[in-house]
């Protein structure tokens, strides 16, 4: 299987990094092959709701969005590596899942399998509810296949995720897919 990860994290060596290449780790293992695209470095403009591409493309923006589209269309997996900022993806992540519009009709119609992974200082019980809907909501949307998610409670800072279970976690998501 090919799995695309959508990157959103702007530090390129922090918590969501270490999930993710314990996802890709665990994925390779199991004989699939990953791509990360980094959507924080990327050139990626938000969305200006203008609908001229009729939820179907070209949009009228130019920048990175066509080649990550080319990407995931041609993916069986697509994962969502995020930190929590303020309680929902980063802004970086939420810009790409807003530029799905120029493609959700071909998008919603590959049902890809997809996944989660995101960490977050806080570690309070009630800490990824927004995050874990919107999630949700767009897997039903777009019609993903949700092979799981990964929580990282208390992860704010390398360390911290170190000594977690979360890295683990990914490990193991990757390897049962």
């Amino acid at each position: 299987m090919k799995i695309t990860i959508l990157f959103g994290s702007p530090n390129r060596r922090g918590s969501t990094r270490m999930l993710t290449d314990e996802f890709i780790k665990g994925a390779e293992e199991a004989g699939h092959t990953c791509e990360v695209i980094d959507v924080c470095h990327a050139d990626i403009h938000p969305c200006i709701g203008c609908v001229a591409c009729g939820y179907e493309g070209p949009c009228v923006q130019k920048d990175d969005v066509e080649i990550i589209r080319k990407k995931l269309l041609q993916t069986d997996m697509v994962v969502f590596a995020t930190p929590l900022y303020y309680y929902g993806m980063s802004a970086q992540m939420k810009t790409m899942v807003d530029r799905f519009c120029a493609f959700n009709s071909s998008l919603n119609s590959r049902h890809l399998k997809s996944a989660l992974l995101t960490v977050a200082w806080n570690a309070d019980d009630w800490t990824f509810e927004a995050l874990e809907s919107h999630y949700k909501t767009l897997v039903r949307y777009i019609n993903f296949d949700d092979k799981g998610m990964v929580l990282g409670y208390g992860c704010g800072a390398p360390e911290m995720t170190r000594r977690s279970r979360y890295l683990k976690e990914a490990y193991l998501l990757g390897k049962s897919l």
